[in-house]
């Protein structure tokens, strides 16, 4: 789901709290404008608008205090010391300027029905539900290209393995933490209990997405849910 920024924003403005935004998953899906968030810092980074790994950039308003991590040189203005990544510097660059375009000629809209389509169907197998709707709505604020969803009745690890062997890439939990033992906070702390965080799975459409892609998810994903199901079904509660 979208934060409201602004809101935030205005908040820590007549507080007097410095406000950064994590705007990683957001970049190049969501216009930003950092004079109407009020914000202090705002983070993005390339690989997740197709730019290479290991390179971000961090937005830092005219006058707020700033320590370096890393000292001993006077690169970028003091901050980091260390040579630059040029390379992945210039690929940011690139990737900040085909996300513009894709902001402005429709790849977005495209991405959000085609998202939509793909929920719809895998809602359509019992024991499913998207993790971030409000009362069972699903039109809330939220990018385009993703969605979480839970699976009643397995483990969530397993389906995983189970689509990608499948060709299927999709992460389990939280996809910042492959491989972690501990379910999700940021699902925890939307209000799922253990078990049903664990058996929750993020799709995520790159912007070069097709119907025929689409179409082999649906395929590959109810077969998968119901061999693992028959398998080794998982009872509400058994996995915290």
């Amino acid at each position: 789901m979208l934060q409201p920024v602004e809101e935030i924003g205005k908040i820590a403005a007549e507080t007097g709290i410095f406000f950064h935004i994590d705007a990683v998953q957001g970049a190049g899906k969501v216009p930003f404008d950092v004079r109407r968030f009020g914000c202090h810092l705002l983070s993005i980074s390339a690989h997740k608008m197709h730019g290479p790994k290991g390179i971000g950039a961090m937005f830092i308003r005219r006058g707020t205090p700033i320590e370096p991590l890393l000292v001993g040189g006077s690169h970028e203005r003091r901050l980091r010391a260390g040579t630059e990544n040029v390379p992945g510097i210039v690929g940011l660059a690139k990737a900040a300027e085909l996300a513009m375009h894709s902001l402005a000629d429709g790849t977005i809209d495209r991405l959000a029905t085609m998202r939509d389509s793909l929920e719809e169907a895998i809602l359509r197998i019992p024991g499913t539900g998207v993790n971030g709707s409000i009362d069972g709505e699903r039109k809330v604020p939220r990018v385009a290209n993703t969605t979480n969803i839970w699976f009643d009745q397995l483990e969530g690890e397993a389906l995983v393995i189970a689509l990608d062997l499948k060709g299927v890439s999709v992460s389990g939990g939280s996809a910042c933490h492959s491989g972690a033992t501990e379910p999700s906070h940021v699902l925890m702390a939307m209000g799922l209990d253990k078990t049903r965080a664990r058996t929750s799975l993020r799709f995520s459409l790159l912007k070069t997405a097709n119907g025929a892609d689409i179409d082999h998810v649906l395929q590959v994903v109810p077969q998968a849910v119901e061999h693992l199901r028959a398998l080794a079904p998982v009872a509400a509660g058994t996995l915290g």
